[in-house]
């Protein structure tokens, strides 16, 4: 990036940033670059530092509004009539293989094209010589002196006259960079432009940018960009080639047929960005790619090796170590290597190797991938024993090994995108372990296991434990709290996967902003059914959710709906009004003691035969539960949405549930999300 130079403050409060203000102030507000290159082009005006606000409300009030698709081009058109300056400026005109300084003379506002000639002197850099002055004069000729607004860099002026101008091309350089996709035309009109595809994507952007989203989420994502612009232009031409022939050959058969393929691919492929650009579902769905990671397996001499990771050492530690864990019955061969830090003990190790941490608070830079069945041991108590993640990056703990055991740790986690723990596949236990969260907490994905007993977790702005379809997971005299969902159990993304696994014994789940226990599954067809048999409306939505655009359906339910009652964090983007957080206070003041008594009779009522059957408890947690969802029921039925079942502990994904305690949950102890 170019050098920049601030010749005055920028500011960019809510009046004087807007694209309509600001021009009876003397001298410009935006800083100034210097092009890079040999070429000593004049600065240009720093404009792509944008906030996300700043571009959110220039696209919402002032450029799109509430246009439709068809009409994007015409709504920009006519923003650009106000704001732009027709001629008398200069501006670098960049493409991938030159740049040369050009001087408007008008604007073609329709075509969002302006009318330029070559400026005196001539400057102009290129990878070859081969663009001259008259090679250049020939090349605007045959543009009709026409050259596209995005492909323009406003020269800078300290006057402040053309402030607006460089802000209004800016804004329509990021719209076709950025923001429009070339299908957008042909979507159906029927919904908000703004609202349907430029806010998730908008959001989306800077969500990367500010490294909200996994890296490998966001190269599926600019994948899945590349091949669906690479297949719709096929289609494109598949189609033009159809139309353009009016016989009705074997030919045109075979064209029409490859161009249904190629629709469907395309279609399938679009269903996928949307999944991704909204935030909602992106995080419902998760992301499930992780990167390969090798096992070592044994070491060629078969040896197993105890690797130590000392704070400092000192002899009486050392002889400690030496009596509880360096001498087993049998240590004639026992191999014993020291390490500085824990990332490079687990890197060190092979199949059935141990890791032994002393006491001491580390800070690792890194991600534990552990792809080797290996035991990793915190020497004391997980508070004397503290690894804190440092630098950004997606993960902090990677298992894929067959059997992995971690155990006496504390595990801190700062600047990560995805969970603190994921469990890919094999089996991890995680035993008297204290977990600080960030994001989500322990994800165990399809085919995966976790053992979790005795540990504490708390923190994370997602849920603190993300279960998958096909996953096994045993929760054992855990605590579960302050964080945004408790258990986020998923049951939703493929046929194919059986329901997870799940053994819940005497945890305690409280204090979460949300529910103890969310379930995502599929809704089942007398769910189906009775929700059909509330009207013309619901069935005909029903309808739409198994058609075409039920991925569209689904997004505007989720935000319109659902997004405020199982995701408030997600799905509320508007800020609270002070007076709506001082009367949800008090009502939350007022209600709680009730909540509180009727909990603790149930826990009684459970306690006292604690032997009961399995299904005997789960209906007593889901009575609490369909208690404490009548409040939205009425709502989410409206629209096909139950958001707690009255059997809802009864599913088969759980296996074993008894004496868990949830209290002062959010929103209850249990809640479920049909999709």
């Amino acid at each position: 990036p170019g050098v920049q130079r601030e010749d005055a403050e920028s500011d960019w409060s809510a009046d004087s940033w807007s694209d309509y203000g600001s021009r009876d102030k003397p001298g410009t507000t935006l800083g100034r670059t210097v092009p890079d290159g040999n070429v000593l082009f004049p600065d240009i005006f720093h404009t792509n530092h944008l906030l996300f606000y700043e571009r959110f409300r220039a696209y919402q009030d002032y450029i799109l509004a509430d246009c439709k698709a068809s009409e994007v081009k015409r709504f920009i058109a006519e923003y650009l009539e106000k704001v732009l300056e027709p001629s008398g400026w200069q501006a670098i005109w960049r493409t991938d293989v030159f740049e040369v300084l050009v001087g408007v003379v008008d604007v073609n506002f329709p075509a969002l094209k302006a009318v330029v000639q070559l400026s005196e002197p001539f400057l102009c850099e290129s990878q070859d010589s081969s663009f001259t002055l008259e090679c250049m004069q020939e090349l605007l000729e045959l543009k009709e002196h026409q050259i596209l607004l995005q492909e323009l860099w406003v020269v800078y002026d300290e006057s402040g006259e053309f402030d607006q101008t460089a802000l209004a091309i800016e804004h329509v350089r990021f719209f076709y960079q950025c923001i429009w996709r070339t299908w957008d035309e042909e979507e159906e009109d029927e919904f908000d432009y703004f609202v349907r595809c430029v806010e998730p994507r908008l959001r989306l952007h800077y969500d990367i940018l500010e490294h909200r989203v996994p890296s490998g989420l966001v190269a599926d994502y600019q994948n899945l960009l590349s091949q669906c612009e690479e297949l719709y232009e096929k289609f494109l031409n598949v189609r033009n080639s159809i139309s353009s022939n009016d016989s009705d050959s074997e030919a045109e058969n075979v064209s029409m047929v490859e161009g249904l393929k190629l629709y469907d691919k395309v279609e399938h492929l679009k269903q996928k960005l949307k999944l991704i650009e909204n935030p909602l579902l992106r995080y419902v769905f998760g992301y499930q790619k992780y990167g390969s990671l090798q096992a070592k397996g044994l070491r060629p001499s078969g040896a197993k090796v105890i690797h130590v990771v000392p704070w400092t050492m000192t002899a009486n530690l050392l002889h400690l170590l030496a009596r509880d864990k360096l001498c087993p019955e049998s240590c004639e061969e026992l191999e014993i290597q020291f390490h500085r830090d824990p990332l490079t003990a687990v890197n060190a190790c092979y199949e059935g190797d141990t890791v032994i941490i002393c006491p001491g608070h580390y800070f690792v830079d890194g991600v534990f991938s552990i792809a080797d069945s290996i035991e990793l041991e915190g020497y004391g108590l997980p508070d004397d024993v503290v690894i804190e993640k440092q630098g950004k990056g997606d993960n902090f703990f990677d298992c894929t090994g067959a059997n992995i055991k971690i155990s006496n740790l504390k595990l801190v986690q700062h600047d990560a995108v995805e969970g603190i723990l994921n469990v890919h596949h094999g089996k991890t236990t995680l035993e008297n372990c204290v977990l600080q969260c960030e994001t989500t907490g322990i994800t165990v994905r399809t085919s995966a296991e976790l053992l979790m007993k005795n540990s504490d977790l708390y923190g994370a702005k997602g849920a603190g434990v993300e279960i998958y379809p096909g996953s096994a997971c045993t929760l054992l005299r855990n605590g579960i709290h302050h964080c945004k969902e408790g258990i986020l159990v998923k049951n939703f993304l493929d046929e194919d996967y059986e329901a997870p696994k799940i053994t819940m014994v005497n945890n305690i789940i409280h204090n979460n902003e949300g529910y103890g226990v969310v379930l995502v599954r599929p809704a089942m067809p007398s769910e189906m059914k009775d929700a059909s048999a509330q009207g013309t409306k619901e069935l005909t939505m029903l309808r739409l959710r198994k058609s075409n655009s039920r991925i569209i359906l689904m997004m505007w339910l989720l935000y319109m709906t659902v997004g405020d009652v199982l995701f408030p964090a997600l799905g509320n983007t508007q800020p609270t009004q002070a007076g709506d957080e001082t009367a949800c206070a008090e009502s939350s003041r007022q209600e709680q003691p009730g909540c509180v008594t009727d909990e603790l009779e149930l826990y009684k009522q459970a306690g006292t035969s604690e032997q009961t059957e399995n299904s005997e408890i789960a209906n007593v947690l889901g009575a609490t539960s369909a208690k404490r969802s009548q409040v939205h029921k009425k709502r989410l039925s409206k629209l096909g949405f139950t958001e707690a079942d009255d059997n809802l502990m009864s599913q088969e994904m759980f296996v074993s549930v008894e004496g868990n305690q949830f209290k002062w949950n959010g929103k209850g102890s249990f809640g479920i999300f049909f999709f």
